[in-house]
């Protein structure tokens, strides 16, 4: 029998609590990894269930304003995939919620998909989301994720048909993102109502948990994504705008005030 990852015994254990997961997304090295080391410590302690981590790339399709800036900012501060690995390592004694780490194909391919996958896990991350890449290609990927401990995520968006939002379902690993927009990241005044539909369908086409992400801005839709069923909601643009404006001093306390209060809408 497969050992179960933390990713769903994580999910698991929240739902026996009644609540959903928390899932802050972070920008790794903006504007320095000390900084992103900091923050990742003080979102544990604010009550995050699990932490986005940020890859940055100079070609974030995905990527609204906010992060394509932070993004910009990491890569001007010196920031690599090594370097944010070799971070992630330094915490793996202090840090108990699974990171899951947010890449694009292109990093992946040029350090090759076995290394990269082999390093992720040696520096503790439980998962991986690549939003760029297609299905076909995250086939191949997830068995090599898989085996060395972490869980490949694949996305749906509200635009995908249902066929293929079932084979998606059906193929990610550890819980499915659901896009909860057409477009890229960023804060929302509201969500679609459309979402909670999407949401049902995913979980009759698997048993995996669901979280939405992409334009949750606040307690507000944290809360509208936990009545409509959904198991984990992912806060990233807002989040990251509060350490951006932050003085450099503050930016960790920033980040644990704006968690707990996204924590008290997640139960």
């Amino acid at each position: 029998m497969e050992k179960q990852s933390k990713i769903l015994r994580t999910f698991e254990s929240l739902a026996n609590q009644k609540r959903i997961a928390l899932m802050p997304f972070l920008m790794a090295g903006d504007p320095d990894l000390d900084t992103t080391a900091d923050v990742l410590l003080e979102l544990e302690k604010a009550g995050a269930d699990m932490v986005e981590l940020g890859i940055p790339y100079s070609d974030p399709l995905a990527d609204g304003p906010v992060i394509q800036e932070a993004a910009s900012r990491a890569l001007l501060s010196g920031t690599t995939p090594k370097k944010v690995l070799g971070m992630l390592s330094t915490l793996k004694v202090k840090l108990s919620i699974p990171i899951i780490l947010f890449t694009y194909t292109n990093p992946l391919l040029t350090i090759g998909m076995e290394e990269f996958c082999a390093q992720a896990s040696k520096s503790g991350a439980a998962g991986l989301v690549v939003p760029d890449l297609p299905l076909e290609e995250a086939l191949r990927l997830s068995p090599i994720a898989s085996s060395n401990g972490l869980d490949l995520i694949l996305l749906v968006a509200p635009t995908t048909p249902i066929e293929r939002m079932k084979r998606i379902a059906e193929n990610s690993k550890g819980f499915t993102y659901l896009v909860s927009v057409t477009g890229v990241t960023g804060e929302r005044v509201a969500i679609e109502d459309r979402v909670e539909g999407l949401v049902k369908q995913l979980k009759e086409s698997s048993s995996l948990p669901v979280a939405v992400g992409f334009g949750i801005s606040g307690p507000e839709q944290v809360s509208k994504v936990r009545a409509w069923g959904a198991d984990g909601a992912i806060v990233g643009s807002a989040l990251v705008k509060r350490i951006a404006n932050a003085s450099l001093g503050n930016k960790s306390q920033e980040a644990r005030d704006f968690c707990r209060q996204l924590r008290d809408a997640a139960g």
